[in-house]
């Protein structure tokens, strides 16, 4: 499971922004001489996608499309009986400043809120990922917020894997409701597998997409509308795939 999750990954990266964009970019480059036409169309194609898609207005407005759900209304959340916050966005192995595992800004954004929640609510946490992951993720809810995860599932490479797993794990407890806590594109995807998993779920989005005036810098490129276009792009494909896969059956059970 491991080297295929490296694969997905690797693919992942390679085909989505940045990279998609600079390697037809680069083709073009190697295409100069002997395709001249073709190779400025992918050149054009390439570097002029790769501006659009790191710029606000473009990222936005993919982030609009990815999202479905509101904010948390914490009156929704009754009844339930647990917090599930899914692992994604990143890990330090080992951060010398803390002297072991970290969340990196992703990841530690879904804990921070989860943390939050919890603390309003009360309700025990479920954290699900894979080894480091996990590993990450319950030492920094504890170190950061002073909260213990009572359960961890540590044997998760998606998001499939983390619905099955997470609840089997809370069937066992009895818990039937939980609050789910992931970024606000991924949210959709995720509360169709949790869903599917035989459990009731409410969702809990972070990193919501708000309105914001950002005057003509709408249009000017920068690293954080590049990582959500990235993002966006990802949850608008995933979800499809998703939905054939889990009509085929073509996946494990």
């Amino acid at each position: 499971m491991l080297m295929l999750l490296r694969i997905k990954t690797l693919l992942k990266g390679l085909i989505l922004p940045p990279a998609g964009p600079l390697l037809l970019a680069i083709l073009g480059v190697f295409l100069i001489k002997r395709r001249p036409v073709l190779a400025r169309t992918c050149l054009i194609l390439g570097l002029g996608s790769l501006w659009l898609l790191s710029t606000p207005v473009i990222s936005d407005a993919l982030a609009g499309l990815a999202e479905h759900y509101p904010p948390l209304d914490l009156r929704g959340a009754a009844g339930a009986q647990a917090i599930v916050i899914l692992g994604g966005g990143g890990q330090r192995v080992f951060a010398p400043e803390y002297g072991g595992p970290a969340a990196e800004p992703m990841l530690l954004e879904r804990l921070t809120y989860g943390a939050y929640v919890a603390g309003k609510t009360g309700l025990p946490i479920l954290v699900t990922g894979f080894h480091q992951e996990t590993g990450a993720m319950r030492d920094t809810l504890l170190r950061n917020f002073g909260i213990g995860a009572r359960w961890v599932d540590d044997e998760s490479y998606d998001t499939f894997g983390n619905a099955r797993n997470s609840v089997r794990l809370l069937e066992a407890g009895g818990i039937h409701r939980i609050v789910l806590v992931t970024h606000a594109a991924h949210m959709r995807r995720s509360v169709h597998e949790f869903t599917a998993a035989g459990i009731e779920v409410v969702p809990a989005p972070v990193g919501v997409l708000a309105p914001r005036d950002l005057g003509m810098s709408r249009y000017v490129p920068n690293p954080d509308a590049l990582v959500r276009t990235h993002v966006a792009i990802y949850e608008l494909l995933g979800e499809p795939v998703r939905a054939f896969l889990a009509a085929s059956h073509l996946r494990r059970h």
